[in-house]
């Protein structure tokens, strides 16, 4: 008698069985590839487009720092009054009047140059023997100066210790005082008043004392 064989479970020759489908196939993985790959493009463009929109933020804010600079003036050269000033270096020489006033150096702004100037003296009363209304300055006639610095000439200083003992002397006033003096226009009065004063000036007050003395005789 022929035994039949159960074959059912042999594998057929030639056939391969069939692969169970595997999460993690190679298909599986270039889809997962590619989901990340489009991910690493999408953060390297938003990254290009925020360093694009700093950049431009940049370029904006120097570009206004650099207009609000332009239209800022430009600090003139030269400050304040259109002369400035000072007591000279060289000494001055007492004068028989009484009265000496220290040289007197200025300078100039350049674009504000004068052919002539005045000399106005302010002087302190306060210590006048004299009673009633007194005048507390004296204004210069007018003297030739040039180029934007020098010292104002020593006769012009001569004349001015002159006229300012006088007013001193008809005061009662003597020893220490103080006065202030400035340059003023060509054009102020000799009688001027505060107002066309100080309209007129061409320098800052420089404040200076000096010594009243009894006069000395001349020869």
């Amino acid at each position: 008698m022929r035994t039949t064989r159960h074959r059912a479970n042999r594998p057929v020759l030639g056939v391969n069985p069939p692969t169970p489908r595997n999460p993690c196939s190679t298909q599986t993985r270039e889809w997962y590839s590619g989901s990340s790959l489009d991910r690493d493009e999408e953060d390297h463009l938003r990254k290009n487009i925020i360093l694009a929109i700093s950049v431009l933020a940049l370029l904006a804010g120097c570009k206004s720092q650099v207009d609000t600079a332009s239209n800022v003036p430009a600090k003139p050269k030269w400050q304040g009054a259109p002369y400035h000033i000072s007591v000279g270096t060289e000494a001055a020489k007492p004068n028989p009047a009484g009265v000496t006033i220290p040289p007197i150096k200025y300078t100039a702004n350049p674009n504000a140059l004068e052919k002539r100037v005045t000399l106005v003296v302010r002087f302190d009363t306060s210590g006048a023997s004299k009673q009633g209304e007194l005048l507390n300055r004296m204004i210069m006639a007018p003297v030739d100066i040039s180029g934007p610095e020098g010292t104002l000439p020593a006769s012009y200083m001569d004349a001015a210790d002159k006229d300012l003992s006088r007013f001193l002397a008809a005061y009662g006033i003597k020893g220490k005082i103080k006065i202030t003096v400035a340059l003023a226009r060509s054009s102020l009065a000799s009688q001027a008043g505060d107002t066309e004063v100080d309209t007129k000036r061409l320098s800052d007050w420089l404040p200076l004392d000096v010594v009243s003395k009894s006069p000395h005789p001349t020869r």
